[in-house]
């Protein structure tokens, strides 16, 4: 299934909008037990740090490769490259790992995961714009 070029940034858009939605949920249900000025701002370092140093460099680094593909119609999974979907699995298999196995307790679920999810909710709304750009042909 081969898409154009750009689409894959909408593809790329949907599955972290996806992502991040659900991470942020699981932070915002388990929350109200735990809401504190403390944990709001620990909330969002942590939402600070993943988009300085991961989420927003990948959006860069994705944006920047897909722009860069020769042929306009390319297969629909490209919008990833094969490093990025391990880390993706390590993710989800670490974070499913960690509350199934209560390990992680509630209050850092709450704190992590919310931050966690908004940063990740915030690079698909990012490829999102950058599919919008790639459509209008702006610099994405």
């Amino acid at each position: 299934m081969n898409v154009q070029r750009n689409t894959l940034l909408l593809i790329a858009c949907l599955v972290w909008s996806v992502a991040g939605i659900n991470i942020l949920r699981i932070g915002l249900m388990a929350y109200p037990a735990y809401l504190s000025m403390v944990n709001v701002v620990l909330s969002f370092a942590v939402f600070g740090v993943f988009q300085a140093f991961v989420f927003g460099r990948l959006v860069r680094k994705h944006t920047d490769r897909i722009g860069s593909y020769l042929e306009e119609r390319q297969f629909f999974l490209r919008f990833f490259d094969a490093k990025s979907f391990a880390i993706m699995a390590v993710m989800m298999t670490g974070g499913v790992a960690l509350r199934s196995s209560g390990l992680a307790p509630e209050r850092f679920i709450a704190v992590f995961y919310t931050g966690l999810g908004a940063s990740l909710l915030l690079a698909g709304l990012l490829f999102g714009r950058n599919f919008g750009r790639a459509r209008t042909g702006r610099t994405a």
